[in-house]
């Protein structure tokens, strides 16, 4: 079972939040405070903040800045993971990944089939890695980040997290660069 080891050092992780809609504003994104209310309290630096409109080109070009970005270690976009014609915040994820995280998906599934019964197939949450940088794409509603957050993200991006976790494995996601 996963624990965390008190002995461990903590180590902030700078997290950009990243809201897709066509309707929410800085003050109506309750999705978006959820993750900084929480990525903040836990400890970890929000490195950025912002909230474009669903639309695959300005999702990827937002992602690519971000991931250039040396003092982003990780993304967390909330929105556009339905089903619709508009959700296509998975596309553009895709669209940067390096590596997919499947495993988030699946794990995200289990945590909210808890939650609201079989409406968890609806979300097609997803992560990966691209540029050393995590991408988690959640979907828009306040509880589905909160249980991302506070079931799966809270405990990988803890450093003292055991057995393992996404910090202590950030240095080695472009050891294939250096390779020669």
């Amino acid at each position: 079972m996963s624990r965390i080891d008190e002995s461990l050092p903590f180590h902030p992780v700078r997290i950009a939040v990243l809201t897709v809609s066509d309707t929410r504003t800085p003050e109506t994104d309750r999705s978006g405070d959820t993750l900084v209310e929480r990525l903040t309290a836990a400890g970890h630096v929000l490195a950025a903040r912002g909230i474009v409109a669903d639309d695959r080109g300005l999702i990827v070009d937002r992602l690519r800045k971000w991931i250039a970005d040396p003092t982003v270690d990780a993304i967390l976009t909330t929105g556009g993971t339905g089903l619709t014609g508009r959700d296509v915040t998975v596309e553009a994820h895709r669209d940067v990944y390096e590596k997919e995280i499947e495993a988030f998906g699946t794990v995200f599934t289990i945590v909210s089939m808890q939650k609201i019964g079989t409406s968890a197939v609806q979300s097609r949450a997803c992560g990966g890695v691209a540029g050393g940088t995590y991408l988690f794409a959640l979907p828009g509603s306040p509880g589905a980040c909160r249980d991302a957050w506070d079931e799966i993200l809270a405990f990988q991006f803890d450093s003292r997290h055991r057995p393992c976790n996404f910090v202590e494995i950030m240095p080695r996601l472009e050891e294939h660069l250096r390779r020669k």
